[in-house]
């Protein structure tokens, strides 16, 4: 019921938009008089119009037409740390990773699209080519759309925590006041939260829900050999080093998981130091439950 009450709104949107797009604009009609309803504003946004273009959907066309995170950024007039920010985003928000980071090899390495990342961006086209169409795509593929719209709602998502990962709830276990909630990530991963009964009645949270793990950086512990029988935190999570952005007082480590999904870490300078963290080596991220949040979407 959910699920068509959102349909209903999304639909109700377009034809706003449609309505408006279809009406002879004249010289003096200000922004204000165009449509502004959430989901018809987001649904223009997202599906571009005469002068504007979604930036995320720019950024991994740029990635897959130059190869190079670097270029990519600087055509979509991006820093290059706030491209690579933007990348781990996607690919934790998707529900495959988008984009891949090759190194070394006889091209020399690159970034490159994955197979969903692919996929992805063809969808996304397909939405824009066919905005005249959108009823007639929702009606024979309705999953397909509203899957497409419910991942770029997830990475428009503005929040100030660095870790943000999508994942589907595995198990609730129940006490009297507080509840267990382990949610399965990307790949093998799984990450456990200790949240309020109450909060996972409010949340509607049961197993095979889709659900959003959050994790502040400062709160993301490194070690290195950890023995997971001698260590009371809930989750380790085991990876490899892609970069350190040194500061002057901290630095930020981000680790990559095999399943796809990344964790960035803000520690002291002198702890990168007198752990000896590199890039390529082999990490864990140990985060306690009771500092991962969950939101559904």
């Amino acid at each position: 019921m959910a699920r068509l009450v959102l349909y209903s709104q999304v639909i109700i949107s377009y034809i706003v938009i449609q309505k408006w797009n279809n009406e002879k604009v004249q010289p003096t009609m200000t922004t204000q008089q165009r449509p502004t309803t959430p989901d018809a504003l987001f649904l223009q946004y997202m599906l571009g119009s005469s002068d504007t273009k979604n930036p995320v959907i720019a950024l991994i066309e740029e990635i897959n037409t130059c190869g190079s995170i670097n270029q990519a950024a600087k055509v979509v007039g991006m820093s290059y740390k706030a491209a690579w920010e933007r990348i781990e985003n996607i690919n934790n928000l998707s529900p495959e990773p988008l984009i891949s980071r090759q190194v070394g090899g006889s091209g020399g390495g690159g970034t490159v699209l994955t197979e969903a990342g692919h996929a992805f961006v063809k969808r996304a086209h397909l939405l824009q080519r066919e905005f005249a169409s959108f009823l007639n795509f929702f009606y024979f593929s309705p999953e397909e759309a509203f899957n497409t719209l419910k991942t770029l709602r997830r990475i428009e998502m503005k929040i100030s925590a660095r870790n943000v990962w999508l994942g589907n709830v595995a198990q609730v276990e129940k006490g009297a006041v507080n509840s267990v909630v382990t949610v399965a990530l990307k790949g093998q991963d799984t990450i456990v939260s200790v949240i309020t009964d109450n909060s996972v009645q409010r949340l509607g949270l049961a197993p095979g829900s889709e659900v959003l793990a959050i994790v502040k950086a400062p709160s993301v512990i490194l070690g290195l050999e950890v023995d997971r029988q001698k260590i009371s935190a809930r989750n380790i999570l085991e990876g490899t080093i892609n970069r350190i952005v040194s500061g002057v007082v901290n630095d930020e480590v981000i680790v990559d998981l095999a399943g796809g999904n990344t964790v960035t870490s803000i520690l002291t300078s002198a702890s990168v130091r007198r752990l000896g963290l590199q890039e390529g080596m082999k990490i864990a991220a140990i985060i306690k439950a009771s500092d991962v949040l969950l939101a559904t979407t």
